[in-house]
C-alpha cells in the first residue's frame, strides 16, 4: 500500500524509498503541477515527500492538507542525490 508520494524534484531511484510504500510522481505523470500532486495525495492520505517549499506554503492555506515531509538539502541537484 502506497503511503508516500515522492515529488519530481527528488530522484526516483533512491534506496530509502525502494519498496511498495513509496510512489514517485514520475510513475504517475511527471508533468503534474504542485496543485495536481496535492489533490492526488488527498483522497488516499498520502504523505508528500519533497524539497519544494511550495508544499510547505500550501499547508498554511489549505484545509485539510495532506501531510508533507519537506527535505532541505543545501545547494544540491536532484542528479547529485541519485
Amino acid at each position: 500500500m502506497v503511503k508516500y508520494l515522492i515529488d519530481v524534484n527528488l530522484p526516483a531511484r533512491f534506496s530509502v524509498w525502494a519498496d511498495e510504500r513509496y510512489q514517485h510522481v514520475r510513475s504517475i505523470n511527471d508533468e503534474m503541477t504542485d496543485s495536481e500532486i496535492w489533490e492526488y495525495a488527498k483522497p488516499d492520505n498520502l504523505t508528500i515527500v519533497t524539497k519544494d517549499t511550495d508544499f510547505s506554503d500550501m499547508i498554511m492555506i489549505s484545509e485539510p492538507p495532506p501531510r508533507v515531509i519537506h527535505i532541505k538539502l543545501a545547494h544540491s541537484r536532484t542528479s547529485a542525490l541519485a
